[in-house]
């Protein structure tokens, strides 16, 4: 795996190191050791998986407040995503800015998302499935989200937003 630092410090890009043959291919997508030395969350305690049926689909921007803020470890493991992160941690010379990549079930690439992160993605193909660690269990209490559009954040999103659920649509804005 290598370990891409992102514009926003704590956030990371990790992108396997396929090895291929007639077989097909073969990576390593997590280890604890490098994990670890990279200075990275080794602990995550659910996996949660998002079904997306149509391309220009936005989920988020979604994050916990403490005490349960949560690391998560996303990829998209069919089709294809633009995947954002938003620093919201007070006192970060980076606060609300924003960072986006294309993960995809070609790149394999995984974004680490930093606890004190707002995260979403809108998809890019029909039928876009992700998979995602998160290192703290769901409290609904400290569930809140920023919405998606605001002009705060100014986000690039690829395309037009196609389906997003009333409740993405309602977070305030900054």
């Amino acid at each position: 795996m290598r370990f891409v630092p992102t514009s926003l410090p704590g956030a990371v890009l990790i992108e396997l190191e396929p090895r291929a043959d007639d077989r097909g291919m073969f990576a390593r997508a997590f280890c604890a050791r490098e994990f670890s030395s990279n200075g990275l969350e080794m602990s995550y305690v659910q996996a949660n998986i998002s079904t997306n049926t149509r391309v220009g689909t936005v989920r988020g921007m979604h994050f916990q407040r403490e005490p349960h803020a949560e690391v998560k470890l996303v990829r998209c493991v069919k089709g294809a995503i633009f995947d954002v992160i938003v620093d919201m941690r007070e006192g970060s010379l980076t606060r609300h800015r924003w960072f986006g990549a294309e993960l995809s079930e070609d790149n394999g690439a995984m974004m680490y998302v930093p606890k004190g992160f707002a995260h979403g993605y809108q998809t890019l193909t029909d039928g876009a499935t992700v998979y995602y660690l998160v290192s703290a269990f769901y409290a609904p209490e400290s569930e809140s989200g920023l919405r998606f559009n605001d002009p705060k954040l100014n986000i690039v999103w690829p395309r037009v937003a196609s389906e997003i659920s009333d409740k993405d649509a309602k977070w305030p804005l900054l």
